[in-house]
């Protein structure tokens, strides 16, 4: 049987510790093993931080955003790496996954607040929010409602959504009390789990963005994926549709959504971009139709504890013998961005 882990190294920056672990978690994560060590990875170098975890060659590293990338070959001890954030493409190769190295990530843990931003982006599109958000701090009559600036509600629209991960599901729950027609498209939904989530599969993404009032884009960043929301796609919203974009910025062709943005016939909500920092100079800036933030959809600063609490959980099951939940698989590791 293999022995219980008992040293874990959490190479996190300050602001990441006390962001992800606030008390009483941090004594949680303390106590699930003997020695538990702290290291700032700040100016860390990788060379620097491959010293750093041969020396202290621990048996899981708990590891976040500044965590500097794993090098190839691993300590001895080293079996477990959890991974507070998302994607782990930056932070190790498949190759490691390959030889056995297990990994997990925040999973689901975070997806509520995404789908919440999601909903945000649609009830600011439809309540033209990006427009009175200056007009209302203006004087003159662009400050009041006339016959260019109507609201719309959310009330039993149709809303198709573009992948079906956990954001996706959990934006389905968020969007029952408005009653509104869910439609979804995904290369993974088949009849049995759209009708334990209440919504009706389309298989075409050309009948997704014709048939439905609103667009949520939520699929994947992955090689087939890259450019999928093509300008003729975009042209397929009706007059007073919304499209937003929560998901990666890279799915959509974004000259193309720019030129119809520009056009003004649907509002759109972008919280992500092909190029991050959305530059200065970006056209979508000028458009009072068009609602923007800064790649904010999940998770908000004060539910980075959700990741914590799921971290504690998942390093609880390792140190118990269990499996944890989120399981980084080689698969997994190809489809993520």
């Amino acid at each position: 049987m293999k022995d219980r882990p008992s040293l874990l190294l959490a190479a996190l920056t300050p602001t990441e510790l006390r962001e992800f672990f606030p008390e009483p978690l941090l004594g949680h994560l303390r106590s699930l093993v003997a020695d538990c060590r702290f290291l700032d990875p700040t100016g860390l170098s990788a060379d620097a931080f491959a010293t750093e975890l041969f020396e202290t060659n621990p048996d899981i590293l708990v590891g976040c955003w500044k965590t500097p990338r794993l090098p190839e070959a691993l300590p001895q001890r080293l079996a477990y790496v959890c991974y507070l954030t998302g994607s782990v493409k930056r932070l190790l190769t498949r190759a490691h996954l390959e030889r056995g190295l297990l990994v997990t990530n925040w999973g689901s843990s975070i997806s509520r607040t995404v789908a919440e931003a999601a909903l945000f982006h649609i009830l600011a599109c439809l309540r033209n929010a990006s427009h009175w958000a200056v007009a209302m701090h203006q004087p003159g009559v662009a400050s009041w409602k006339n016959g260019l600036t109507d609201a719309r509600s959310l009330f039993c629209r149709s809303v198709g959504i573009h992948g079906f991960g956990p954001v996706a599901r959990e934006l389905v729950t968020l969007l029952k009390p408005w009653h509104c027609r869910v439609r979804v498209c995904a290369p993974d939904v088949t009849p049995d789990l759209a009708a334990a989530h209440g919504v009706e599969p389309t298989p075409a993404l050309e009948t997704l963005f014709a048939e439905n009032e609103i667009i949520v884009e939520l699929a994947p960043l992955i090689p087939c994926t890259t450019g999928i929301v093509t300008e003729q796609l975009l042209r397929l919203i009706r007059p007073g549709g919304v499209f937003v974009n929560v998901g990666r910025g890279a799915v959509v062709d974004e000259a193309a959504l720019l030129r119809i943005a520009r056009e003004g016939q649907i509002r759109i909500g972008l919280d992500v971009y092909t190029h991050e920092p959305l530059p200065a100079d970006s056209g979508f800036r000028a458009l009072p139709s068009v609602n923007l933030t800064p790649h904010t959809g999940g998770p908000t600063i004060d539910r980075y504890p959700d990741a914590g609490a799921f971290a504690v959980q998942n390093l609880r099951a390792h140190v118990e013998g269990r499996m944890p939940e989120a399981i980084v698989t080689p698969e997994i590791y190809d489809h993520s961005t």
